[in-house]
């Protein structure tokens, strides 16, 4: 992670990516913790360069099951219930957005890893990122 050489301090005890079953991962999406065999597919999912995009579906999914019931069971003409459980997702999407670092960051001391971590990984990936463009690949 640090250097591309597994060198640094961020690359010990780097563990497998196990991706979670569909089961478990809505449960994880809804906040839920992992089995500890899926602790480094919890970095990866907080750290990866999609991280923000990840969040943001985890969201939707959480949105989705109220919205579809809000829709159902409000009475009224549909374009009004349409118009006030779109709104709401606007609104359960911009709070996510706001709590972002601190859910994904949460998201990973579940998972076992110390406060901060997640956060010292992105900006050493960015770090390395940055490297790579500037002075090359080599």
């Amino acid at each position: 992670m640090s250097d591309g050489t597994g060198t640094g301090w961020l690359d010990q005890g780097a563990e497998p990516i196990r991706r979670p079953d569909p089961w478990h991962w809505l449960l994880y999406a809804f906040g839920a913790g992992l089995p500890r065999r899926h602790r480094g597919w919890v970095l990866f999912d907080v750290t990866t360069r999609t991280w923000m995009l990840r969040h943001a579906a985890r969201t939707v999914v959480q949105i989705v099951p109220f919205a579809v019931l809000l829709l159902i069971f409000i009475p009224g003409p549909l374009w009004v219930r349409a118009g006030a459980v779109g709104m709401g997702a606007l609104m359960g999407l911009f709070w996510s957005s706001v709590y972002i670092y601190e859910t994904n960051e949460h998201r990973a001391v579940k998972a076992g890893y110390p406060v901060g971590y997640a956060a010292a990984v992105r900006d050493d990936q960015r770090s390395a990122d940055r490297r790579r463009r500037e002075h090359g690949p080599g």
